[in-house]
């Protein structure tokens, strides 16, 4: 396989095809003409491998197929209009009614919404499982299990999968094992390593990298792509804009330098909160003190931007005050991935719903590092850590 600087420089870019151009150009077209009917015909025989009409294929949006596919070690890959769009692709294309579906707790909300929420309307059971030991995972299948959904790291408390042992597992047993990959990206993480069959990406956090594009990714084997590109992909439709793949092609130059810098704060942000002491934990798969920390340093390359801490705290003002005293640098929003930190205090779950408790107490904050300096971000918790 070629190595990254290769694919995210070069892969797929056949300079040749438009004038030299170093960058691609934005095919911003809807549909394809054709010189002879024979040619047309060949078109719709091979609408994956033709521009016929973007809906199914574009020239710019193939540039990124082949680079996230290369990049995720798979043979193809296919682009969605959001990662809950391929999440959802990857599922429902490997269900029917009858089946049944074991995924990991605490799983993105919108794959948890699918299974339990969607799915079941159309006769497809589910189990909710503890994912760190295979033997849960192995305790829950039925004769009907035809998926297992992991999620390694999950994003938000970080529970890892054995993946090597999770992929065995669903081989033995015919199931499909599909993986969430986003939190790691396919620099720090590649599930194919250890046998699982499709990697699905929220491409809008660390793949484009800037905070501009919502966008989804799934890659797999030409058997499994081809198979839900003509059902899920082509049906449902929803595709990215050649616009967006553009963007995403320009944020995916960067990638490595990104997450290298993001990590490499982050590193210095998780020893800070250790040993502070207004700090019960941190929660970070590179940090010594995570207790999947060697699992993590088996299957990953790294474990970028993103960690989550409980603080010693004694009510939700008090966190609304700390938290509302760094919304300026750690700017209050979901996602994560982009040049921006972040923060998504628990606090604000409270009191959101009445008649709901959230999972978390509300003194967990998940914060993702982008690309300041660590002083800087560190004298500014240190301030607003007073308040607490």
């Amino acid at each position: 396989m070629s190595n990254w600087s290769d694919i995210l420089t070069h892969l797929g870019e056949s300079r040749d095809n438009y004038f030299g151009a170093i960058a691609p150009p934005i095919i911003q077209s809807s549909n394809f003409a054709f010189d002879t009917v024979s040619n047309f015909r060949q078109a719709f025989k091979n609408e994956l491998g033709s521009n016929l009409y973007t809906r199914g294929n574009n020239p710019t949006v193939d540039i990124l197929r082949k680079k996230l596919a290369a990049l995720e070690k798979t043979e193809d890959a296919l682009v969605f209009s959001s990662g809950s769009a391929a999440i959802a692709a990857a599922i429902i294309g490997n269900v029917k009614t009858g089946d049944h579906i074991i995924c990991v707790q605490k799983p993105y909300g919108w794959t948890f919404k699918l299974i339990s929420k969607f799915l079941v309307r159309f006769g497809v059971s589910y189990t909710f499982i503890d994912g760190t030991d295979i033997s849960n995972i192995e305790e829950a299948i039925q004769p009907n299990t035809t998926v297992l959904m992991l999620e390694s790291p999950n994003s938000l408390t970080f529970e890892l999968q054995d993946l090597k042992a999770c992929a065995q597992l669903a081989k033995r047993h015919n199931i499909v094992s599909i993986i969430d990959n986003s939190y790691c990206s396919p620099l720090y993480q590649n599930p194919v390593d250890f046998g699982i069959d499709i990697v699905v990406h929220s491409g809008s956090k660390y793949l484009n990298g800037h905070s501009d594009v919502i966008f989804g990714a799934l890659c797999g084997s030409t058997s499994m792509i081809q198979k839900i590109f003509h059902s899920e992909y082509m049906t449902l439709g929803a595709i990215i804009s050649p616009n967006d793949a553009s963007l995403v092609i320009r944020g995916l130059r960067t990638l490595p330098l990104r997450l290298e810098r993001s990590q490499e704060t982050t590193l210095k942000l998780v020893d800070y909160f250790e040993q502070h002491p207004k700090v019960d934990y941190v929660l970070y798969p590179w940090a010594k003190s995570f207790p999947q920390y060697e699992l993590g340093q088996e299957q990953m390359r790294g474990a970028g931007g993103l960690f989550s801490v409980n603080f010693k705290a004694d009510s939700i003002e008090q966190m609304e005050r700390y938290s509302d005293a760094l919304a300026d640098i750690f700017l209050m929003a979901v996602s994560w991935g982009g040049y921006e930190s972040l923060q998504i205090p628990t606090c604000v779950f409270y009191n959101l719903h009445p008649d709901e408790t959230p999972p978390l107490p509300f003194t967990f904050v998940r914060y993702y590092i982008g690309l300041e300096d660590a002083d800087f971000l560190i004298d500014r918790i240190d301030k607003a850590l007073k308040l607490l």
